[in-house]
């Protein structure tokens, strides 16, 4: 019985190995296929991030140079030179390319870079933001103060993180326009606001005095220290 049993595993061993042979001519080629995807991918990958990683120092030598240029025409023609394909990084070079511009007194193509942003809806939230908020500033002399009003309040949603210099401006309008008192309590709400920076409360902090007005030192100096 204990060479029939042998006999019988070995014959069993024998069809299994034979199977798992014909098996691996039939399939093998599979499994062969998914070691060269892998191997590919993983090659592709490397070098993705090689190619990444070239662009990015070709961006950044890029916008030092131009940055190192003394002349703002000069600074903002170099600028605009510059290609990307990335969001924001096409963002940046357009906030860069738009100080430039207006430092060099074309404003229009200062605002068109600025406007490029605002309307991006591929770059953050918070690029959009800035974008609105720089051409607010910039065009003030030609914007309606109805307008500038309307863009700035568009900033003062909770968790924008700009609404409280938007606040500062409203309260700018607001003095322009000869409403002291309403500007005086804007300034006083930014004060108590537990986000105003240092900069900021010492600006509201002149202002209210500057319009007669007696600011709560008692809050404003808990804010500030």
């Amino acid at each position: 019985m204990s060479n029939n049993d042998s006999f019988i595993d070995e014959v069993n061993e024998e069809v299994r190995r034979d199977r798992f042979y014909g098996m691996m001519r039939r399939y093998g080629w599979i499994a062969i296929l998914i070691i060269v995807l892998i191997v590919a991918g993983a090659a592709f990958t490397e070098w993705r991030k090689a190619q990444s990683r070239a662009e990015a120092e070709a961006l950044g030598d890029a916008m030092l140079g131009a940055l190192t240029l003394d002349d703002s025409a000069a600074r903002a023609e170099a600028f605009s030179t510059i290609e990307t394909g990335e969001p924001s990084a096409r963002a940046v070079l357009n906030f860069l390319t738009a100080a430039a511009q207006y430092e060099a007194g074309d404003v229009a193509e200062a605002t068109a870079r600025l406007q490029d942003v605002a309307d991006n809806n591929e770059v953050p939230l918070i690029y959009r933001q800035i974008a609105s908020f720089k051409i607010l500033g910039q065009t003030a002399d030609t914007m309606s103060l109805e307008d500038r009003r309307a863009g700035y309040q568009a900033l003062t949603q909770p968790g924008v993180p700009l609404r409280l210099l938007a606040e500062e401006q409203l309260a700018m309008i607001e003095i322009e326009t000869g409403d002291t008192d309403a500007a005086i309590a804007r300034l006083k709400t930014i004060l108590d606001d537990s986000e105003v920076t240092p900069d900021l409360q010492q600006r509201a902090l002149q202002v209210i005095v500057a319009l007669g007005g007696e600011p709560d030192l008692g809050a404003s100096g808990a804010n500030g220290n």
